[in-house]
């Protein structure tokens, strides 16, 4: 008994270190938000990203051939140095909440069995379900019952993000950011109330699409090359991603790190990339994010989109959501769901016609995952998609 009443004191405690984190970013999303909000916009993937200010000539400096500007510290005022160090400050506290996030979660439903291992066969049905099973057995209705929980379970989370980007897409920033912190914190507590650890699989992978939002939104200005900024916000996703494959003890395979057949691969990620590309080019024609087509900027540019953006992404859709959705119910709902979940994310253009597309481009790309489970191909795939959406195509087809 007493080993029980301990185990709920705990319980609370890193429950409520859940919400103390969740507030924390949250705090830091709307401040940096407001401080910065003037010079905002929306990139290609579902991050917004800030856009550098103009600045004058005399401040630049060209760095080498890469043709990379760069701003000199040397003339900054004392008070753009202060901003500078407070910009740091809510960088280090955004990734640092989003960390204990999820290290608050793992111990949650890592150090206490009983609350996490209880299947739900050990539920009761409703009387109803035995009275109007006579034609059936209990133990199909009980199974239709487990699916149906499981559905309308993973439905609310997947509504309430989907709710929070149409409020990003209408342009109501603040109440976003709140349905999104709201969310996240149902989903780290959902634990408490169910005990299917199925639906806490799933919960797990769904909070790391609020934890996207918000840490982008909550990340400063550090650079006036805004590619950079990719490397801020999607390295720290790192962290949940791993405790999120340790805890769910994915295979290699099911997350789909495998080399088998990976050079016709590569090679075929160039030429879908193109056409993936061209096709969201023409779309919403986008700006370029490197100033020319030399060398050293198109590999940077692929470096950050491929290692980056494309496999963090894809590691989010795919080998965690799509995979735990195509398990828990089936192959067709899970490519749906992670298909509009994924254009949903790409709101921030507020054009329907772009999220229609990337509802599109996730589709194809989660069906050639289920058929490859080649995580290298489809995070090649994603890099280069962007690479000629943001590299090659506007300096060849804008002129």
């Amino acid at each position: 008994m007493q080993k029980l009443i301990n185990s709920h004191k705990r319980q609370k405690k890193l429950n409520l270190l859940v919400i103390v984190s969740v507030l924390i970013l949250a705090l830091l999303t709307i401040s940096s938000g407001a401080a910065s909000s003037s010079n905002l916009e929306f990139s290609h993937s579902s991050e917004m990203v800030p856009v550098s200010e103009h600045i004058s000539a005399g401040t630049l400096e060209e760095t080498g051939d890469s043709g990379v500007f760069l701003t000199s510290n040397e003339d900054l005022e004392p008070p753009q140095k202060i901003s500078q160090y407070v910009d740091i400050a809510y960088t280090i506290g955004g990734i640092g909440a989003a960390a204990l996030i999820f290290l608050a979660y793992f111990r949650m439903t890592s150090g206490s069995p009983g609350l996490t291992k209880n299947p739900l066969k050990t539920l009761h049905l409703p009387k109803i379900w035995k009275t109007t099973g006579q034609e059936e057995s209990e133990e199909i209705a009980l199974e239709k019952y487990e699916v149906k929980k499981l559905r309308f379970l993973t439905a609310v989370p997947v509504l309430s993000i989907a709710l929070a980007e149409l409020l990003i897409f209408s342009g109501r920033m603040g109440a976003a950011v709140w349905v999104h912190i709201c969310t996240l914190i149902a989903l780290s507590l959902s634990n408490i109330v169910i005990k299917d650890p199925e639906i806490h699989k799933i919960h797990q992978a769904l909070m790391l699409l609020p934890v996207l939002r918000l840490i982008n939104l909550s990340m400063p200005i550090f650079f006036d090359t805004t590619l950079y900024t990719f490397v801020f916000i999607y390295g720290p996703l790192a962290i949940p991603l791993a405790v999120i494959i340790v805890h769910q003890r994915n295979s290699l395979e099911q997350i789909g790190i495998t080399l088998k057949h990976i050079i016709p691969y590569m090679f075929l990620s160039v030429p879908l990339g193109f056409l993936l590309g061209l096709g969201e080019y023409l779309t919403i024609r986008t700006d370029y994010l490197i100033p020319d087509l030399t060398f050293i900027n198109l590999l940077k540019l692929t470096i950050i989109m491929v290692f980056f953006v494309g496999l963090i992404e894809e590691l989010i859709f795919r080998s965690v959501l799509q995979t735990r959705l195509s398990e828990a119910l089936s192959v067709r709902e899970a490519l749906i769901i992670t298909s509009i979940l994924f254009g949903l994310m790409h709101s921030g253009y507020g054009t329907y016609h772009e999220m229609l597309y990337t509802c599109l481009v996730g589709f194809i790309m989660g069906a050639l995952f289920y058929k490859t489970k080649s995580l290298p191909f489809i995070a090649v795939l994603h890099g280069f998609v962007n690479v000629f959406l943001f590299g090659i195509l506007p300096h060849l087809l804008s002129r």
